[in-house]
This record gives C-alpha cells, sequence and structure tokens, in this order.
C-alpha cells in the first residue's frame, strides 16, 4: 500500500511539472509572439516614391526597436499593402490586414481622399490607426474616430503658417493651383480663412486650377492662372504632380513672373531629389519635417542611420512613419500590453519625443501637437538638393485650432 502511494503521489507531481511546463513555454511562445502591425500607403503609380520614403521609415524604426529588444519583450513585425490612392483598394487592403493578417495596430495613409473614406470603417475594424500623412482636418475633426490617430501635420496647421508667410509678402490677389479633390480644395479653403483674418484687405481670385491627380501635361492650368495675373499663387500639388508641374512651368516662366509662389509641400525631399536644380531658388515652401530644422540627438541620430542605410536624406513621409513606430511603442509600453483598446486609451494624451520634436497627442481630437517649419529653397554644394534658407518655425500650439473648433465630437 505505501509503495502504491508513493507511485501515485510521484504520477500527480508529474502530472503537476508537466502542466507548469507547457504553461512555462506557452508563455515563453505568447512573449516571443510578433505584435503585429499593417501598413498602407501607395506604392504604385504617381505618388509611388511617397510609399517607398514611408515605408524605408518604418522599416527602420522597427529594425532599432527590435534590435534594442522589441516592446515588452516582443519584435514588431510590419506587413504592407498598396492603396494604389483608391479608397476601395485601401479598404480591402484593411480588412485584409485586420481579419487575415490578425495586425494589432495600423500605420499608414498617404492620401486624404483614401483616410476620409477608410477612418469611418474602423469603428467596424476597431484597431487603433495612426495616420501618418493624409493631411485632411475632417479625420481629426468632423470625422473623427476613436481609433484614429494622427502623428504629422494636418493641412490646417500648414495652411495656417502658409497664411502667416502670405500676409508679410505684400501680395493682395490670390489665386491657388492643387489637385482635384479634398486636400487641393481644402487647402484653398482654409487659406483664404486664415489669410483674411490676418489681412483683411487680402482678395481671392475665382479664376482658379484644380487639375486631376495624374495629370501629364499642365500647360492649360499653368498659362489660365499666369494670364489671370495675381499677385500671389498657393500651390498644393503633390508628389509626381508637383514634380511634372515645376518641370512644366519653368519651361513657360512661372516663376519669373512678377507674382509671389508658395508651395505648401515643396519642400518634400522626394520632389527635391526628382527636381534637383530644376526646383527653382527663393520659393517659399512648406513640408511636414525638414531634416535640418531640428537640431536634436534624437534627430541628428535619425538623419545618420536613414542616410547610411537608404543613400538619401530623410523625407517627412519617412520621418512621419519611423516617428508612428515609436508612438506605438510609447503607447504599448504605457498601457503595459498588446490590446488594441488599451493602445487606444494609451495613445490619448501620449507625449513622445521624435525626430520632428516633441509631440503630444490631443485626448479630445487625436490630433497631433508639433512644430511645422517653413523656408525658402536655397541652393547649396554641400547638399545635392535644395534646401531650406532662411527656415521660419512655428510652434504647434500656435497653429493648431482648439479642440471645441475642429467639430470632433466622439
Amino acid at each position: 500500500m505505501k509503495g502504491k502511494r508513493i507511485v501515485g503521489k510521484s504520477l500527480v507531481m508529474g502530472i503537476f511539472f508537466a502542466v507548469a511546463l507547457v504553461l512555462t513555454l506557452g508563455g515563453v511562445a505568447q512573449a516571443k509572439r510578433p505584435i503585429r502591425i499593417g501598413s498602407v500607403y501607395i506604392m504604385s503609380g504617381f505618388a509611388a516614391t511617397y510609399g517607398k520614403f514611408a515605408k524605408n521609415g518604418l522599416n527602420l524604426a522597427v529594425q532599432e526597436i527590435n534590435k534594442a529588444g522589441g516592446v515588452l519583450g516582443r519584435p514588431f513585425k510590419v506587413t504592407f499593402e498598396d492603396s494604389r490612392a483608391k479608397p476601395p483598394v485601401a479598404l480591402r487592403a484593411f480588412r485584409k490586414l485586420v481579419y487575415e493578417k490578425k495586425v494589432d495596430a495600423l500605420i499608414g495613409l498617404d492620401s486624404s481622399g483614401v483616410a476620409l473614406s477608410v477612418v469611418p470603417v474602423l469603428k467596424e475594424l476597431k484597431t487603433p490607426l495612426i495616420i501618418t500623412h493624409a493631411a485632411t482636418p475632417d479625420v481629426t475633426g468632423k470625422k473623427c474616430n476613436k481609433y484614429a490617430f494622427r502623428v504629422s501635420a494636418n493641412l490646417s496647421q500648414n495652411v495656417q503658417v502658409a497664411a502667416r508667410i502670405a500676409a508679410k509678402t505684400g501680395a493682395k490677389k490670390w489665386t491657388t493651383i492643387g489637385p482635384d479633390y479634398a486636400f487641393g480644395h481644402q487647402t484653398w479653403e482654409y487659406f483664404q480663412k486664415y489669410l483674411k483674418k490676418l489681412n483683411p484687405n487680402a482678395t481671392f481670385m475665382t479664376t482658379t486650377a484644380f487639375p486631376k491627380i495624374a495629370t501629364e501635361d499642365y500647360t492649360p492650368y499653368i498659362t489660365t492662372i499666369m494670364n489671370a495675373k495675381p499677385d500671389g499663387v498657393i500651390i498644393s500639388l503633390w508628389s509626381g504632380d508637383l514634380i511634372n508641374f515645376v518641370r512644366q512651368a519653368n519651361k513657360l516662366g512661372f516663376f519669373k513672373a512678377k507674382f509671389k509662389v508658395l508651395m505648401t509641400l515643396g519642400a518634400a525631399t522626394e520632389v527635391l531629389y526628382a527636381l534637383k536644380n530644376q526646383m527653382p531658388t527663393g520659393i517659399w515652401v512648406g513640408t511636414r519635417y525638414w531634416f535640418l530644422a531640428n537640431n536634436s540627438p534624437v534627430n541628428k541620430k535619425f538623419i545618420k542611420a536613414y542616410k547610411r542605410k537608404y543613400h538619401v536624406y530623410p523625407s517627412y513621409n519617412a520621418q512621419n512613419a519611423y516617428a508612428a513606430a515609436y508612438v506605438l511603442k510609447a503607447a504599448i509600453e504605457k498601457a503595459g500590453k498588446v490590446d488594441k483598446e488599451a493602445i487606444v486609451k494609451a495613445l490619448e494624451g501620449l507625449t513622445v519625443e521624435v525626430p520632428v520634436g516633441k509631440i503630444t497627442i490631443r485626448a479630445g481630437d487625436h490630433q497631433a501637437l508639433l512644430d511645422v517649419s517653413w523656408g525658402k529653397t536655397a541652393a547649396d554644394p554641400k547638399y545635392p538638393i535644395r534646401i531650406l534658407k532662411p527656415i521660419v518655425t512655428f510652434k504647434g500650439a500656435e497653429i493648431t485650432p482648439k479642440v471645441s473648433e475642429t467639430g470632433c465630437k466622439r
């Protein structure tokens, strides 16, 4: 009987240790399981370079984070999808990432038009999205969403700076050239609103130009604006569209005319590398991150690492995607776990230092407060592209409407 009791006790202990081993191994496996990020950008077509820079920036951040031990002991793993700048394609990509790839968080989006279609669907997907490029104020405004966050400057913030610069140029009669969708039309709308407050004598022409995305021949639009004889022109074209426009405008003498020119995204390094000395000097241009505008150790480290890996200076799209990974890391560490609802809560009010500077994601509308820099294009033999000289930087708190003014009601 005694021997049987010993055998029985040994069996129980053996089962206990076996179960403990399974649980331990399961916990280790869970700890090592990657934190899955789904990322959607324009990877083909007129703005493919923007998607490439964003992918580079995000991959660099993920490599750095994983090399340093990951997040809560787990590595990041990114799956990229191409939106092709089309809302239906982007929506399919997001659903695939959430339902098939089982991602824990989403990062991306270039087009404002795509963002306006995607953000309402996040309520169905129940997955946090960190927007790094699409600039329409609506996704952190009247169409704000519990799951939608933005770590980059929105159109309202950037155009606020444009209006301040425009008010000091002395130009009174303004017109615009911009893409024929939300971004172009809202740029013109906000520019009029902000400039009129700063200069009540400013007037805005009915002769404007809104070419379709991926237009090849800008000649009719250029000549229409030149013949209208404005005092100033604000241009919100971007990526391949801006590159084609500048090349054709140079041939038609557009930049030699007497009117002032402002380009809201003329300082995107994707554009500057494509144009090089074709980009005219002395033009006021904006961006959502300028690599020479911040001398912080964080920014210097980023520029050095990015240039060493990709052999070019980083663009705002690269920085924004890079920043999003570090913001997500900080949110997960703040939450203490990889849980979508916990990440959403942790992102609200979060402050993180990234290359562009210290940013704070407002809890009220999920828009980041960050500094915005503009400058005049200049040639410098030390750089293969036009640089900005002088550079003017405005604090995020100065150029961002209050949450009560955005229309965000969640």
